[in-house]
């Protein structure tokens, strides 16, 4: 009995063990990480959208009336397109992602944008519409009724709109008809393509995935790519295989960078940013000039006088009697924010502040502006 309790408490202790080397703030490979060949595929189509209450294309969208003529000639009906009005029909481009593995049978949504000048696709339904793929080829099959999300309503003086009614979704609405070869079964490796490229992640990635399995599977060829073999305990069974690797957590690194948004004010730091010794101040001098006038009354029992206006000029200023407040080097971004926000600082006040910090040399990280 005594045996088997010190074996329990061995195996509490590498529990424990391992749970402590899974580093902190960790993510799953498969966040951070696809498997190449596992992608979806991009398929677009040309359809028109019928139904319409009077919110279709104008009469002069030619291209409307082309399709729409087409498609009544497909049905043994020649007529001419100039003979119709197509208020209550509009051109539109259908676009859908095919995801990977996809069986044919399966139903996948569909986007649905207007091509012409129509007003609302609210109401319509989208006739059968063929999907392509870059290869020309037809994958998939889309018809159904369009849902907006959104309407427009309104009159000659006023209009009112939620949402953009133009652009709709087909939940479900596009059938598949044809699979994309893959055979992923087959496979002898699998190769990760990092969505981030880093020297220090790869390097990681590899480390950590080597430690599971084990043995040295795992190679990494360029800061962005990882080859891992495929063990011999996983042959005939790479899903199970892709699904461990894929849930292995790594802790990935990247480069400090700031970025700046000027427009709306928005600041995102990283956490590994730095700053050396440098002091910074915040002050501000607000100045304020009136301009008026007073009216000089005449002496008493003064002949003829008259009033006279008097220019009256009010200067008043008010001066932030912040400090200089010196950072010390190494300071952290969490403590360069903290002192910051003592001289109450805003963020169009704190773009100023980095980028005079940064010319100075005393901001060690990358500064971005979009």
């Amino acid at each position: 009995m005594q045996y088997y309790k010190k074996i329990r408490i061995f195996f509490v202790l590498l529990e424990t063990v391992l749970i402590a080397a899974v580093p902190a703030y960790a993510a799953r490979i498969k966040d951070i990480a696809e498997i190449k060949g596992v992608r979806e595929n991009q398929l677009i189509g040309y359809g028109l959208v019928v139904g319409l209450d009077q919110t279709g294309d104008g009469d002069k969208t030619v291209f409307t009336k082309l399709a729409l003529a087409g498609m009544m000639r497909n049905m043994g009906l020649d007529v001419s397109p100039d003979e119709f009005k197509v208020k209550n029909t509009a051109a539109v481009i259908v676009t859908a992602d095919l995801p990977p593995f996809a069986k044919a049978g399966a139903h996948i949504d569909v986007l649905v944008s207007s091509l012409g000048d129509a007003k609302n696709l609210q109401g319509g339904t989208l006739i059968l519409t063929p999907l392509k793929g870059l290869d020309g080829n037809v994958y998939a099959i889309a018809q159904g009724p369009v849902s907006t999300g959104g309407f427009s309503a309104g009159g000659e003086a006023a209009q009112v709109q939620k949402n953009f009614p133009t652009v709709g979704r087909v939940p479900g609405g596009a059938m598949i008809e044809r699979e994309i070869p893959y055979d992923f079964s087959q496979k002898k490796e699998l190769t990760l393509a990092l969505d981030h490229p880093d020297f220090t992640t790869a390097v990681r990635a590899v480390e950590r995935i080597n430690a599971v399995l084990s043995e040295p599977a795992a190679a990494a060829t360029d800061p962005g790519t990882i080859h891992i073999r495929l063990p011999k305990s996983y042959e005939g069974n790479i899903v199970r295989f892709a699904m461990e690797i894929e849930n292995i957590q790594i802790t990935p690194d990247a480069a400090a960078r700031i970025v700046i948004n000027e427009r709306t004010g928005t600041i995102v730091m990283g956490e590994n940013v730095r700053i050396s010794k440098v002091a910074v101040a915040h002050g501000n001098l607000n100045i304020q000039v009136s301009e008026g006038a007073l009216f000089s009354q005449p002496p008493p029992l003064s002949e003829g006088g008259t009033g006279m206006a008097v220019p009256d000029t009010a200067i008043s200023y008010i001066e932030g009697d912040n400090r200089l407040i010196l950072m010390q080097p190494g300071t952290t971004i969490g403590e360069l924010v903290k002192a910051l926000n003592a001289l109450g600082v805003t963020p169009r006040d704190l773009i100023a502040i980095l980028q005079a910090i940064k010319a100075a040399g005393a901001l060690h990280a990358k500064l971005e502006i979009i």
